[in-house]
């Protein structure tokens, strides 16, 4: 899938003798979750006065392009890197260049720890999996069937989330169908059509359990798949249980097409992400993990976090 290069940038107010540019890096530009650690990002630049954040990446999922941007950015001159990493192997080859260059390298929403890098920002992702797991389990203990709707298969953290559900699940009365999870690579459009043919392979599925919320940030789509299964959505024959709450999928469940959403918290990643930086650049310690948490939301608290 061909890709393009696309950029934001913030400067602080600093002189440029004081200041530091840190280059945010996501798995793709066009998926919403990753607006808001730009935004996060962004503010805590303005906050911090001294530094520049850089947000640039791929426009849509593609490892081979996030690698050569990250590339670009040393080229650049970056003084540090913040990655969500969309192939583990082909981003630590360059993060291990950029260390050794001098650049401060941390990861953030999914990791590559066998690299160089000095931190991970973001969710426990094995946690995070659990987390859906055992929101299913409370919602439909019966069991039955199930599908996960995963996005890149080479990504870390979302091989981390599969893993979670699938111990949280193990021992119960619930089986995973054969092809999940499915891989919609970040594409929105493809994880609605793969709910679907989830449910046409699989007509007495029991539960829907997309580990990123992709297939919901398409809120139109979404709803066009749920609607014919309604009854059965309302009745909790077919659970849908599904991770990230932003706001487009606060609504859906507030209006039931969703049952039980498990959120991360992508703004505070990008917070945390640029002060980390700097504590690296001006030589002090950090921890290695640095987690963000994560929010189970269902209909008796929603409001709460629409606020």
């Amino acid at each position: 899938m061909l890709a393009a290069l696309a950029s934001v940038a913030f400067v602080g107010g600093a002189s440029a003798a004081d200041s530091y540019k840190f280059a945010v890096v996501p798995k793709a530009m066009n998926n919403p979750f990753f607006d808001l650690t730009r935004d996060g990002c962004m503010e805590e630049a303005k906050k911090l006065g001294n530094v520049e954040c850089i947000y640039q990446g791929p426009v849509e999922h593609e490892p081979a392009t996030q690698a050569q941007i990250i590339e670009d950015l040393l080229t650049q001159g970056v003084d540090g890197l913040a990655i969500s990493v969309s192939d583990a192997a082909a981003a630590t080859t360059v993060i291990d260049k950029a260390v050794a260059a001098g650049v401060s390298v941390i990861t953030f929403d999914s990791d590559a720890p066998d690299s160089k890098r000095s931190a991970y920002v973001g969710t426990d992702n094995k946690e995070f999996g659990k987390a859906l797991g055992e929101e299913l389990l409370k919602l439909k203990p019966e069991g039955g069937t199930y599908g996960m709707i995963s996005g890149g298969a080479a990504a870390p953290n979302l091989a981390l989330r599969v893993d979670g559900v699938r111990e949280a699940l193990k021992g119960s009365k619930w089986t995973e169908v054969q092809g999940s999870p499915t891989f919609c690579n970040d594409d929105i459009a493809l994880a609605v059509q793969q709910a679907g043919d989830l449910k046409t392979a699989n007509p007495d599925i029991g539960a829907i359990v997309p580990v990123g919320g992709w297939p919901l940030f398409a809120p139109d789509g979404w709803k066009n798949f749920v609607e014919p299964l309604k009854a059965d959505v309302d009745s909790k024959k077919l659970a849908l249980v599904a991770a990230d709450t932003l706001p487009v999928e606060l609504d859906l469940l507030k209006a039931g097409y969703v049952h039980v959403l498990v959120g991360q918290r992508p703004h505070e990643m990008g917070v945390v992400a640029m002060q980390t930086l700097l504590k690296l650049k001006k030589g002090e310690k950090v921890d290695e993990i640095i987690y963000t948490g994560l929010d189970r939301v269902t209909k008796d608290n929603v409001d709460q976090l629409m606020k």
